[in-house]
């Protein structure tokens, strides 16, 4: 099966807080009904669920991190206080590693800010970041990906988070701090 459709059928299986039904999973993770179907049955197999129903969280997180890739597509800019430009901006986005964990469980220090964003928004995004700093390695990382990766995004002071099991899956790939304030992160999921 392609990771893809993996990673969004794992996303929603982790971030809604109830079942749903194999249909449902299908219009949430924008795939077909047969690959929910054939994925849970894989899933079922390594009982990590039953039916729709996620048993053991933690294994599959696991799971997650062996099939999932890290995004290639990135650009990095110098912006003086972005923080103030993502809480006025009307785009699509995400915050997720460093910053966002700061948010929501205080461990990590900021020191870079990493948001996902669109592909048909990249544009948009570069124009902006180049009105308030400059482009080159720097204070802020945009990650493009396919929007199912905002999924279950939430607003948190003011910013827009990825779901907490998609920043658990970006600490650990991010290693080292970051891995260990996603083990923690885990603890209180």
């Amino acid at each position: 099966m392609r990771g893809l459709k993996r990673e969004r059928i794992l996303r929603v299986l982790l971030t809604e807080p109830r079942p749903l039904s194999k249909n449902q999973i299908s219009k949430r993770a924008n795939c077909t009904r047969q690959w929910v179907i054939l994925f849970l049955r894989e899933l079922g197999k390594k009982k990590l669920v039953k039916e729709t129903k996620v048993i053991d969280h933690s294994r599959l997180i696991k799971y997650w991190l062996a099939i999932h890739k890290k995004p290639k597509k990135y650009r990095e800019y110098m912006v003086k206080e972005p923080l103030k430009l993502l809480k006025k901006t009307k785009l699509s986005y995400a915050l997720t590693t460093y910053q966002a964990e700061n948010i929501v469980q205080h461990h990590l220090f900021p020191s870079r800010i990493d948001i996902y964003i669109k592909e048909e928004d990249l544009q948009t995004w570069h124009s902006l970041f180049l009105k308030k700093g400059l482009y080159g390695k720097g204070n802020v990382r945009v990650i493009i990906t396919e929007e199912h990766t905002t999924y279950g995004k939430r607003k948190l002071n003011g910013l827009f988070i990825v779901s907490l099991f998609q920043l658990v899956i970006d600490l650990y790939t991010e290693g080292g701090p970051a891995a260990e304030a996603a083990d923690m992160l885990l603890v209180k999921l």
